[in-house]
Parts: structure tokens; sequence; C-alpha cells
């Protein structure tokens, strides 16, 4: 796409992905990480926040996609060849990005490390991966494929 025109709905969703995959991990990692100073990482309590982190992101993935499929339903129609390859490319990179991250939490279990830290490198594999797909979908359409 060139400069001055619009995105696509796709590229849109990819923008909503990426904000969403960014944000709520913040927040996430900003209420339970500030208490290790303070408290035994056994004794903090994230299983809770971490699936409300998880389930408020999916929820916040579709409630905006929704929103922006109602905004413009002409194009949340569309999807071309285009479209398909770069989601292709976006989630072969993501595949690898969570392959190499998922080893940091395989060897913090062999290593008998505490469950706080295995869950955590784990739910931060993830938000890498999630950002990685969305960030390599918003350069191909930007610079093109």
């Amino acid at each position: 796409m060139g400069a001055g025109t619009d995105m696509s709905f796709e590229e849109k969703r990819a923008w909503i992905y990426a904000a969403i995959a960014a944000g709520v991990p913040v927040i996430y990692f900003a209420l339970i990480l500030r208490q290790i100073p303070t408290t035994d990482v056994t004794q903090i309590a994230y299983v809770g926040p971490m699936l409300a982190a998880i389930g408020a992101a999916i929820a916040a993935n579709i409630i905006t996609t929704i929103a922006a499929a109602l905004a413009s339903p002409k194009e949340a129609d569309k999807k071309d060849e285009r479209d398909k390859q770069i989601n292709r490319l976006g989630e072969h990179i993501a595949f690898y990005v969570m392959s190499i991250l998922a080893l940091i939490p395989l060897g913090l279990t062999m290593a008998e490390s505490a469950p706080f830290w295995i869950a955590h490198t784990l739910y931060l594999a993830f938000v890498l991966s999630a950002l990685t797909s969305s960030i390599v979908k918003i350069v191909a359409y930007r610079r093109g494929l």
C-alpha cells in the first residue's frame, strides 16, 4: 500500500493484536513483578491474575476486532492472496520465536526452578511470539511482501 492509502482490515487486525499483545502483559507484569522485592516468589498469587490477563487479552482482541468490523463491514470480508501470504509469514516466524523461547521454561523446569519463573517465562514466550507475529505482518503490509 502506498502512502496516504487506508490500511486493509487485515492490517488493522495486526495493529489491534499488537496493541493488546503488548498492553495487557505490561499491566500484568507491572502488578506481579513489583511484589518480588518484598515477597518470596513462592508466596505470590499469580495464577488467577495470569489467567485473567490471558482472558482479558482474548476478550479484548475479539471485542476490538468485532468493533473494527462493524466500523468497516465491507472491508471486514475482504481477504486476498497477499493477506493470506502475510498472515502465513507472520505466523511462520512467530512459530520459530515461540519454539526457541520455549527452551527457557523447559530449562527452568529441568533445573527444578520455582513454578513462578517457569510460568512467567512461558507466558513471556507467548507474548513475544504474538508481538513478533504482529510486527512481521505490519512490516510486510507497510514495506511490501
